[in-house]
């Protein structure tokens, strides 16, 4: 039985998110911003008409932006996390075999659904679009690659209406689509491997396809050895159903301003290593290494300068956010330096290992590393019910503290925050007077 895949993207996937609970915004240029308002990250089809450039500091550009009618808006992590898990659980609908491949895609085995891939096509399409209001694309083929290669087409070509199945595909027909794909679109290439094909006259997804094996294992490895075959209809690249365990869990941000006192840098820290804890958590992982870091703001050169960084050695794995905070606070206390304006820290978690997997001390009580583990499991279940820090350590300071991500522009968190969801309301004069008639 042939393999078959299909390739679900979300269209414009922040600002789609943006529209689902504003439609006015539907059809209008919209632009999302990174972290503190700093560049924009995002844009949709309407922007990327106007000429609006990616990572263009937003300060630069705001008043053009204003007299074009550009709509712009802050990050929205929550929202734009909890709509791609209900894209994810949509997708999930149409086959047993799915792999979440980023926020916005996933790969879908189709192997041995009897039904016209086109249709079907179609019809993950339509559903994803009812049931959450994100529109998405679809690329239907035999391998992950050329998978991509179809997703990329439905979104190019306009009267494909965003799904295209090349999976019954013919080598000839194959290779007159892939005459038109410039070798760095293609997935896994990039713009290091694109500059060196073009200077190898390697120009299109056809030409890398009928370069030599030898050449290919010598200058891109084997990972671009496994493009190639996959554009030859040969599949080399699995479906990973279960993701691999992270091997390091980073949790940082830029602060909305630049921070010298220690207070406040206590608290970013505390706040990181919750949420670094809370990653662990949820993958059923332990980590027995704890770094903290902390740097200056590089690109104020009339300051002085400053970064370092504190690993501490675990006795024991663990993913108790207590443990993690009281450690990444001690970590803090040996590379803090009151004479400078701090405009970054992070906790970063490493040597982790599946629970399972954890080797535990000899001299920890069994009831008190219970007792913790049940707690953790209390708070989690809270937060996850009735949303992100309804239950968290005073150590991660107040919701409004200076040193928080500045998120000017930001539109509610309309799906995991009970105090920012939509109010409907009703017209009673004209609800009394249809009573009356």
């Amino acid at each position: 039985m042939d393999n078959l895949l299909a390739l679900v993207d979300c269209n414009n996937f922040y600002a789609s998110c943006e529209r689902v609970f504003n439609p006015k915004l539907e059809n209008k240029p919209i632009v999302i911003l990174s972290n503190n308002d700093g560049c924009i990250v995002a844009r949709s089809d309407e922007a990327k008409k106007m000429g609006i450039p990616f990572g263009k500091p937003y300060f630069k550009i705001k008043d053009e932006l204003e007299k074009k009618n550009v709509f712009a808006f802050s990050s929205n992590y929550e929202l734009y996390g909890d709509m791609s898990r209900r894209v994810m659980d949509t997708l999930g609908k149409f086959t047993p075999e799915l792999e979440v491949y980023s926020i916005d895609e996933a790969f879908l085995s189709l192997t041995g659904i009897k039904k016209n891939m086109q249709t079907y096509g179609f019809n993950i399409k339509n559903t994803v679009k009812k049931w959450t209001g994100i529109p998405v694309s679809v690329g239907i083929a035999k391998t992950k690659t050329l998978a991509k290669v179809a997703n990329h087409v439905a979104k190019k070509v306009e009267k494909l209406n965003n799904v295209y199945d090349i999976s019954s595909f013919d080598e000839k027909k194959i290779d007159k689509l892939l005459s038109l794909i410039n070798v760095e679109e293609v997935w896994g290439i990039g713009r290091q491997y694109g500059k060196l094909l073009h200077k190898n006259n390697i120009n299109s997804a056809l030409d890398l396809k009928h370069v030599k094996d030898s050449w290919i294992r010598k200058h891109m490895t084997v990972v671009g050895l496994r493009t190639v075959y996959e554009l030859r209809n040969q599949q080399a690249l699995e479906l990973e159903e279960i993701t691999p365990p992270n091997k390091q869990i980073v949790s940082s941000r830029s602060f909305g301003k630049d921070m010298s006192d220690k207070k406040s840098l206590e608290e970013a820290v505390a706040t990181y290593a919750t949420r670094a804890a809370r990653r662990l958590r949820r993958q059923n992982l332990y980590a027995d290494h704890i770094t903290v870091f902390i740097t200056t703001n590089r690109f104020k050169e009339d300051q002085p300068q400053y970064s370092n960084s504190k690993v501490f050695k675990l006795p024991e794995p663990t993913n108790d956010t207590k443990e993690i905070i009281k450690i990444a606070h001690k970590n803090l206390d040996k590379i803090f330096k009151s004479d400078f304006k701090y405009k970054k820290a992070g906790v970063m978690l490493d040597g982790i290992v599946p629970e399972e997997q954890s080797q535990t001390s000899l001299f920890t009580s069994e009831y008190f590393r219970k007792r913790n583990q049940k707690l953790m499991q209390e708070i989690d279940a809270i937060n996850d019910k009735w949303g992100k820090n309804t239950v968290t350590y005073a150590s991660n300071g107040r919701k409004n503290s200076s040193w928080k991500m500045r998120r000017e522009i930001k539109t509610p968190s309309y799906t995991t925050c009970w105090q920012e969801i939509p109010v409907a309301e009703a017209n009673n004069k004209q609800h009394h007077k249809k009573q009356k008639e």
